[in-house]
């Protein structure tokens, strides 16, 4: 008798998990029917503007003062996010001897012209916690003496901001909205899953999320960075990011790391432009939006296909070894402000994203520096 109850237990599991594998294999099935159709193009090559856009940024804004708020450093008031650097470094960028000439806008302009730049290494957190703690990790460059009007503010200033993944977590304003109120008050996971109605569940921003929450580079010299956002390239549409060209810079091994040090970061790039004296090379380069296929310019969470339009290196940069690591220089660091829209109209920023971050970049900024009595000048002397 118990040897058929446990066979007709065997039998209805069986059958249970085979059910399971066709309504997992279907829905697998259907959703990747569903995104491709989805995502496919053509779209729109000038920016979409939602008419509720700029009611969401104010409230975002007043999010991310609360946020500064309660992670200051003592009476310190640090950024509403990538508070912790590893380092703020001087670099030199120069543009390819050889660039074509669709490329040749903005600071690319003249071929050969080498910029001297400050580059800032963090990490994304609002609060400066363990370096080995899953995070994002993003890159600041601010090229330095660029002639021209700016888009935003008067300094002679080209900013490049960006961070270790190809795409952002939200697709448009009102969905950062909820998110990072939801984040705000330390509701991470909820962030994603807004109301009970499965319609409203970001499973796969989710995904993106927890992909960006990576486990940290030997070396933040070793990590390519990505604009995830487009802008203006002259008359075109493009991505940027930053890879490692370790092949223009002499071979180096970084040492391994003590990864239960809080700053084992910083410690690396130390090891590296100070104690060892050596070079760190990376390229600038550049996606073209190809608007006949699913290359939107307002969802940042679409990753541009690579097989339609390949990144095309446009400059080298170089980290020359270097002392960066003194009380004088970090606060410096501390005091610099990165923003997209520190740039020529050339290299205008393009989307939801990046019109959001004009306007709390620009807010977070000045009240950060009032309340930490910083400097009004941001160029560093």
């Amino acid at each position: 008798m118990f040897k058929q109850i446990w066979l007709w237990l065997g039998r209805l599991l069986g059958r249970v998990l085979l059910l399971l594998l066709v309504l997992g294999l279907t829905g697998a099935a259907l959703g990747y029917a569903y995104y491709g159709w989805k995502f496919s193009g053509p779209v729109a090559s000038e920016e979409q503007i939602p008419a509720d856009e700029s009611a969401h940024t104010e409230a975002i804004i007043e999010d991310a003062i609360r946020v500064v708020e309660q992670h200051r450093s003592d009476t310190r008031v640090l950024r509403d996010a990538h508070a912790k650097a590893h380092g703020c470094v001087k670099a030199e960028v120069r543009v390819r001897s050889d660039l074509a000439p669709q490329w040749q806008h903005g600071v690319l302009r003249e071929p050969g012209k080498t910029w001297q730049a400050w580059m800032r290494l963090s990490n994304g957190n609002a609060y400066p916690q363990f370096d080995r703690v899953r995070d994002a990790r993003g890159m600041g460059l601010k090229l330095l003496d660029v002639p021209g009007e700016k888009l935003l503010g008067t300094a002679a200033e080209q900013d490049f901001v960006m961070f270790n993944h190809p795409t952002f977590f939200v697709r448009d304003v009102a969905q950062y909205r909820q998110n990072f109120a939801a984040q705000a008050k330390g509701e991470k996971v909820m962030a994603f899953f807004p109301s009970a109605d499965p319609r409203t569940w970001e499973l796969r921003h989710l995904l993106i999320a927890l992909q960006t929450l990576s486990p940290a580079p030997e070396t933040p010299l070793a990590s390519t960075y990505s604009s995830i956002a487009p802008f203006k390239l002259g008359p075109q549409v493009i991505k940027y990011r930053v890879i490692p060209a370790s092949a223009n810079c002499p071979t180096y091994s970084p040492p391994a790391q003590n990864r239960e040090l809080p700053n084992f970061l910083r410690n690396a790039l130390y090891q590296q432009l100070s104690a060892d004296r050596v070079d760190a090379c990376f390229a600038l380069q550049v996606q073209a939006q190809n608007p006949a296929y699913y290359m939107p310019i307002e969802d940042p969470s679409v990753a541009w296909d690579e097989s339609i339009s390949p990144f095309v290196t446009v400059a080298d940069i170089r980290v020359p070894a270097q002392d960066f690591d003194s009380r004088e220089q970090n606060v410096l660091c501390d005091n610099l402000s990165f923003n997209p829209w520190h740039a020529l109209p050339e290299h205008q920023p393009l989307g939801g994203i990046n019109r959001l971050r004009k306007a709390v970049y620009e807010a977070v900024s000045v009240y950060r520096h009032a309340r930490n009595h910083a400097p009004s000048s941001e160029t560093p002397q």
